[in-house]
């Protein structure tokens, strides 16, 4: 019971000495994480785009990535690029999937959102323009289309509204001289329109799109559909930044059937992965870490390794991307749970300030609670020299003093300390014996001391003789 006593009464004299410095450690720390956020939120939105769109394939496959991190995700199907910067300037989204040139201001169209982030080029979004092999045989008289130019008078789809194709389309048109008038260009969604044009209601349709897309896949083993050679790729790419020439290499389609039977030049533009500022910086990580794994496989107009690359395009580009695309992954997320190394990374420079803060404070907790423990001791002391003090006065009471002197050995004999400090205790013990045994030789007090005016009185008188009278003497 003694030993609990006394662990107690070490623990409360600790927190009391140290609990300052920690409880301002803990404050600090508390107000860097408020500030920092350092935790990721459980739940983002993926804006993709079309339900059978090379988007909504991308969307499945980032949602899978980011589940196993512990984040969910929703995916938001919209109608496309310009939709989906719609939604992130409104803030419904937290990222979106963009095609390059997609934010470009066009008759009417809203222009780009101030606070908006990329995560880098992801991938190439070829311009598939697919056409009916019996219209050109019969408007050309070749079942081969080379040019735009060629497409005037066709019934021509060029993208539902909100999609980042219908802008694409329409600089492409207008640099090929084309007016809106000399064509009969319809905006219906790409699943539509595939079936207008199968159905032979459109002579061709626009697509763009990464080659994973099923429709696209679709249109190209279709017989009598054919794909527009853009034969002049090259020159595309020095009038329109926004796209570059790509090669659809013969046979890459299907092998076995050669499709196709020849080399198709194709226009692209890239697709960029957009986020708001607002974007968690740790969902910032994750969706580009994603993006190394899902595309940086090689496929038809691509490399190994070639994509997802630091090219923000319109946007500027996210500190958080840039960092990865410098360094790579954290180097704490290859060892730890995602939740754990995100919490170091982003608080180790505040535990590193806050460390050099607390050093020095904490320099002084040693000494204030060996002076704690020392008062707790030494303040019996003061008792002990007022009882030795009195007990040199001229008229003491002696046992008066010793009740008071065993009294205070009675509570100092309750006194716990650290056993650091028993020496000291001891001293004190010590002391109070030595007390003890000079009371114990001191006399008792005397009669009081006669004063001096009464001392002369009983005097003997100058002049006077024994005997005489009224002073008392052996003769009488």
């Amino acid at each position: 019971m003694t030993r609990l006593k006394s662990t107690l009464l070490s623990v409360r004299d600790l927190l009391a000495t140290a609990g300052p410095v920690v409880l301002l450690a803990l404050l600090l720390l508390v107000a860097a994480y408020r500030v920092l956020d350092p935790t990721p939120p459980r739940r983002m939105v993926l804006a993709t785009g079309t339900d059978q769109g090379a988007y909504a394939e991308f969307g499945r496959l980032y949602r899978e990535a980011l589940r196993r991190q512990g984040i969910s995700v929703e995916l938001r199907a919209t109608r496309g690029s310009l939709e989906n910067l719609q939604l992130l300037a409104r803030g419904e989204v937290d990222a979106a999937f963009v095609q390059g040139g997609a934010d470009e201001v066009h008759e009417g169209d809203a222009p780009p959102a101030p606070d908006l982030l990329s995560l880098g080029s992801l991938f190439r979004e070829p311009v598939w323009i697919f056409y009916r092999e019996d219209t050109a045989r019969r408007r050309l008289k070749t079942a081969t289309v080379d040019s735009l130019a060629q497409l005037e008078g066709w019934r021509l789809n060029i993208g539902h509204p909100g999609s980042g194709v219908t802008n694409l389309m329409r600089r492409l048109l207008a640099a090929n001289g084309l007016e809106a008038q000399r064509l009969q260009l319809s905006q219906l969604e790409s699943t539509p329109a595939v079936m207008d044009l199968l159905a032979s209601r459109l002579d061709a349709l626009a697509l763009v799109s990464a080659p994973e897309s099923p429709l696209v896949r679709m249109l190209l083993i279709t017989p009598g559909i054919r794909l527009l050679d853009f034969g002049q790729a090259e020159a595309y790419s020095r009038r329109l930044p926004q796209v570059s020439p790509v090669l659809l290499p013969r046979g890459v389609v299907d092998l076995a059937r050669d499709l196709p039977r020849q080399d198709v030049r194709l226009v692209a533009p890239t697709a960029t992965l957009l986020v708001r500022e607002q974007t968690h910086p740790a969902l910032q990580q994750l969706l580009v870490q994603a993006a190394r794994r899902i595309h940086g496989e090689a496929n038809w107009f691509q490399r190994p390794g070639e994509f997802p690359r630091a090219q923000a395009g319109e946007f500027p580009l996210s500190a958080e991307a840039a960092r990865f695309y410098e360094s790579g992954e954290p180097l704490l997320q290859r060892h730890l749970p995602f939740w754990l190394a995100n919490l170091i990374d982003r608080m180790w420079v505040v535990l590193v300030s806050i460390v050099a803060v607390l050093i020095p404070l904490s320099r002084v907790v040693p000494p204030l609670y060996t002076f704690r423990i020392r008062s707790r001791i030494f303040r019996w002391y003061a008792l002990l020299r007022r009882i030795e003090e009195e007990a040199g006065e001229p008229r003491h009471d002696a046992r008066a003093l010793m009740d008071r002197l065993q009294d205070l050995d009675d509570r100092v004999q309750g006194l716990s300390v650290p056993l650091s400090h028993a020496d000291e205790l001891y001293s004190l013990r010590s002391h109070i014996a030595l007390v003890r045994r000079r009371l114990t030789t001191l006399p008792e007090a005397g009669p009081a001391p006669v004063p001096a005016a009464a001392e002369g009185a009983d005097s003997p008188q100058s002049g006077q003789h024994p005997g005489a009278p009224g002073d008392p003497s052996p003769a009488a």
